[in-house]
């Protein structure tokens, strides 16, 4: 929970948030040069399936921008993260023991385009946390990189990193070399050091920017060292760039290109069959350099199949390629149970696909393999606001890339328009999406147990244009289904803000007709005109709920910017705010909850700083 005091700031970078965007035990704003005190604990968020507690904060970047954070916790392992302004997307970033002393972190990172980027605090694994320290800095910009240097077929060239070389997006120091290969190539690299545990990574560069295809940290029987088989998927040049695993390494090392050994020999298997292997030592390798099998099959644009791998002796691992080796998808542990491996994936184009069936390190031993058509997806029915409706998980529904069972349902709307969806299920923990109608089918908000009453879910959305949506129900879990009841409640255009003069108090009462952040937690608002350097002192006080004020302006365009906030300043769940205005204008005031749902009487006071 961030109980923080602001240690040192030296920059003054706004946070820029669309409007309604989750603000109350949501990310807060982390600015260049300041360090937090914070404490992971009791009531925090805690991420999917509970396997851990962590606190986000908000960076505000330009393109281009290079960042160093830095966690510090004398009472947990730490561990940082950062994730781009995508909703849903994947970590940008991430760092364990980065620092180089103990179990702190130091994450570097490159923010590819201008926007809003979470930093996220927390620990390795687990519940267990404690206080920590966070501090973010801006890196100078890194040196140019020079042209690469070449190596060819055979060659093993010798070479030294340092801390005068470039440096990738994430802050590690790197060497780079080129090849030329045709389309299907096969090359075996192997890179060693004694003075660090050094990283291969192999790619292209496209538009003046290094797009990674394959890498490796670990070969097998090889300790530190790596070893990668890489297949070329077209002709061209391709870079291979020599990287440690820690920001903090450096040393000599020697790096190796030679012809890759022959790829898998794959085995014809027919959607709808169930086949039995067995990986061995003498099978051909996959790009890890590791035993592997592999299954070819035709496909047509567009079908959906499900393949499962299974396994008693080893931890199973799939990837699918196309008919050129080119890598589509690949699952570890995305079976039903344990170590097993499944992947749905919708088929590009009419043709061969590849199969690759491995261990995830160095296992061998029996394996099943199945490959199913996967029922493709229903048009979805059309869901009236105010509508109440029961439904059915089941064998027979499409299936999410997640390879979860879902029902669709469509509505229109109008730009500004907020909607609620609710759904509860006795069999699973429910799901809720939305996303725009158009298209391939991509989630613009999620909610798992918004309704805080165990595992149900409450997503309250403003739809950003006029048009059709589509509203996902869906479990959790890839292997639940059952019985679920669905809402759709049109909750009208968001509440404009009032008025407050300086020196009053407005009472009010927090319901669920009120605005919303993207958490579901409420908040009404109230507009203020100052001056230049008039000091506000903004008081909430509540019995009801966990008080939280944010002082900003409306950007335009839906943007709101923050630019003060407390939580518990004046009590442990009352706020107060000492606040200087940056410059003549009308700002904006939100009094709301810090928990999400939470409803009841408030009153707030704004009055001149003594």
């Amino acid at each position: 929970m961030r109980r923080h005091t602001i240690l040192a700031a030296a920059s003054s970078l706004a946070l820029v948030l669309a409007a309604g965007s989750a603000w109350a035990q949501s990310p807060e704003p982390l600015a260049v040069g300041a360090t937090v005190d914070g404490a992971i604990e009791d009531g925090d968020l805690t991420a999917v399936e509970e396997s851990y507690r962590y606190d986000d904060y908000a960076v505000t970047a330009r393109a281009g921008q290079r960042f160093e954070a830095i966690l510090r916790s004398g009472e947990f392992d730490a561990f940082l993260e950062v994730f781009p302004p995508d909703e849903g997307a994947d970590a940008l970033a991430t760092d364990d023991d980065g620092l180089g002393d103990g179990t702190d972190s130091r994450l570097r990172f490159t923010a590819p385009e201008a926007g809003t980027y979470i930093l996220r605090a927390r620990p390795l694994s687990g519940l267990e946390g404690g206080a920590y320290t966070l501090g973010l800095t801006e890196r100078p910009p890194a040196p140019r990189a020079p042209r690469p240097s070449g190596i060819r077929v055979g060659q093993t060239l010798e070479g030294d990193l340092s801390a005068r070389d470039p440096e990738t997006d994430d802050g590690l120091p790197y060497d780079a070399f080129s090849f030329r290969a045709r389309q299907g190539d096969r090359f075996a690299v192997a890179l060693d050091s004694e003075a660090f545990d050094p990283v291969v990574r192999i790619g292209r560069a496209e538009d003046g920017a290094f797009v990674q295809l394959a890498e490796n940290d670990d070969g097998p029987d090889s300790g530190l060292n790596s070893r990668l088989v890489f297949t070329a998927p077209e002709s061209g040049e391709y870079l291979i760039r020599v990287t440690p695993l820690s920001v903090t390494d450096a040393g000599a090392y020697s790096l190796s290109l030679q012809e890759g050994p022959a790829p898998a020999a794959a085995e014809s298997i027919a959607i709808g069959a169930t086949v039995e292997g067995q990986l061995t030592e003498t099978d051909g390798k996959s790009e890890g350099d590791t035993p592997a099998d592999a299954w070819r099959f035709e496909g047509r644009e567009g079908q959906r199949v499900r393949i499962d791998m299974m396994s008693d002796d080893f931890d199973t691992y799939l990837e699918l390629f196309d008919e050129n080796r080119v890598s589509l998808d690949e699952d570890d542990d995305g079976g039903p149970e344990g170590t097993n491996s499944r992947m749905t994936v919708t088929l590009p184009r009419t043709g061969a696909y590849i199969i690759e069936a491995r261990a995830f390190s160095e296992g061998t031993g029996d394996y099943s393999l199945s490959l199913t058509e996967v029922q493709p997806d229903r048009a979805p029915e059309p869901i009236a606001f105010g509508a109440s409706l029961q439904g059915e998980i089941g064998e027979g529904d499409p299936r999410d890339d997640d390879d979860r069972g879902f029902d669709a349902f469509t509505f229109s709307g109008a730009e500004g328009q907020r909607i609620q969806a609710i759904m509860r299920s006795g069999d699973f923990d429910t799901y809720l999406q939305i996303g725009k109608a158009d298209g391939e089918f991509t989630a613009l908000a999620s909610d798992d147990d918004g309704l805080m009453e165990g595992t149900d879910s409450r997503l309250n959305f403003t739809l950003p244009e006029d048009g059709d949506y589509v509203l996902r129900a869906l479990p959790l879990g890839s292997d639940a289904d059952g019985l679920y009841a669905l809402e759709l409640i049109d909750r009208g255009p968001q509440p404009q803000p009032g008025g407050i003069l300086v020196g009053s108090t407005a009472w009010g009462t927090l319901t669920e007709t009120d605005a919303t952040t993207d958490s579901n937690a409420h908040y009404d608002a109230y507009r203020v005109t100052l001056r230049e350097d008039e000091e506000l002192l903004i008081t909430m006080v509540s019995n009801d709920v966990d008080s939280f004020v944010v002082i900003g302006r409306d950007k335009g365009d839906g943007e709101f910017e923050i630019l003060g906030s407390d939580d518990d300043g004046l009590t442990d769940t009352h706020a107060k705010l000492e606040w200087t205005a940056p410059d003549d204008g009308t700002f904006e005031i939100r009094a709301g909850a810090w928990q999400h749902g939470q409803t009841g009487a408030y009153a707030l006071t704004v009055e001149k700083k003594p």
